[in-house]
């Protein structure tokens, strides 16, 4: 009896050649810290903290945290694929090392700092009754970039017992607006205005310029959902003080995501999300020479997107370097 034939063909595996390269694709992320000087200015912010007789910079296990979550992985052991390839990311702290800097940055953390928010909020049946009793001077037109007013919009603060229980210094902003045509109201709007509200600690501001603020950023939404697939889709950290420094991780790989398309790709490229780029770009395989005292990463040729990663990289060399 004739064994089945497969749909794809049989291979032999040994796990013998160190000269090849998994996640080649990766060298335009460490290209795009190198261009933009991200590299020296952690090293330079976290120099103090460095021992005498330390191995490793400081500044460089962040990092390399961050160029792992920007790889797809989601925990400090994930840093190990970059630890495996020496060639490209340069020498990689031990797990131990890792969790020693983390606990340190932690203990910073703790000293705590304060940030600015704005932040949109769910309009409650208790908001929304104390928007209806907004009385009409209350209310300060909305404005445009440019400082122009905004037409049919505008904007006033809550203030009173409504803020009660919440953190101190918050301020609580509505805007009204006319809605655009065909647009369906919902039951938390009121005369036949779109009511929207949001959260900030900003203080010595104008409430139109706060709200324009708000505004123009509501391209962040964008940027969230491809968050959550690089390092927030938990916390894997034990307690607060280090999740902080794992979200400041994270945010780090967020930039490299966001610069490195702009500076180095083109066309529909520069739209890809990260999971895109991790297929199609960072997940490049090749193979490691030397010629003279020269490293050399040859790229597969047939992958389909290696014209991408060599034009990018070209893209980025012709680059200033910092300092």
């Amino acid at each position: 009896m004739r064994e089945p034939i497969s749909s794809y063909p049989r291979v032999r595996v040994q796990a013998d050649d160190r000269r090849v390269v998994s996640q080649a694709g990766a060298v335009l992320l460490v290209e795009t810290v190198r261009k933009t000087g991200l590299d020296q200015a952690i090293s330079a912010a976290l120099a103090p903290w460095r021992k005498p007789r330390a191995v490793h910079d400081p500044g460089k296990v962040p990092l390399d945290l961050a160029l792992a979550v920007a790889l797809g992985g989601d925990c400090l052991a994930d840093v190990a694929m970059l630890r495996c390839e020496p060639a490209v990311f340069g020498p990689v702290a031990s797990d131990p090392t890792v969790s020693r800097l983390i606990d340190t940055l932690s203990w910073l953390a703790k000293r705590g700092r304060w940030l600015p928010y704005s932040v949109g909020m769910v309009i409650t049946e208790t908001i929304h009754q104390h928007v209806l009793k907004i009385p009409g001077p209350a209310w300060t037109p909305s404005v445009e970039a440019d400082g122009q007013v905004r037409d049919g919009a505008w904007v006033a603060e809550l203030t009173g017992k409504l803020l009660d229980g919440w953190p101190s210094g918050m301020r609580l902003i509505v805007r009204k607006e006319r809605p655009h045509t065909g647009a369906q109201l919902r039951i938390t709007d009121a005369d036949g205005m779109r009511i929207t509200c949001f959260a900030t600690n900003t203080t010595g501001r104008p409430i139109a310029e706060l709200e324009l603020r708000h505004r123009l950023r509501a391209r962040a939404e964008d940027r969230i959902r491809p968050a959550r697939s690089t390092g927030l889709r938990n916390l894997p950290l034990h307690h607060t003080a280090q999740n902080k420094v794992w979200l400041e991780i994270v945010q780090i790989a967020l930039d490299l995501l966001a610069w490195m398309p702009m500076l180095a790709l083109t066309g529909k490229a520069r739209l890809w999300e990260p999971r895109r780029l991790r297929f199609r770009l960072f997940s490049a395989a090749a193979q490691l020479v030397t010629t003279g005292r020269r490293w050399i990463l040859r790229l597969t040729q047939h992958w389909p997107w290696t014209g991408e990663i060599t034009t990018a990289l070209e893209r980025l060399a012709l680059l200033p370097s910092p300092g």
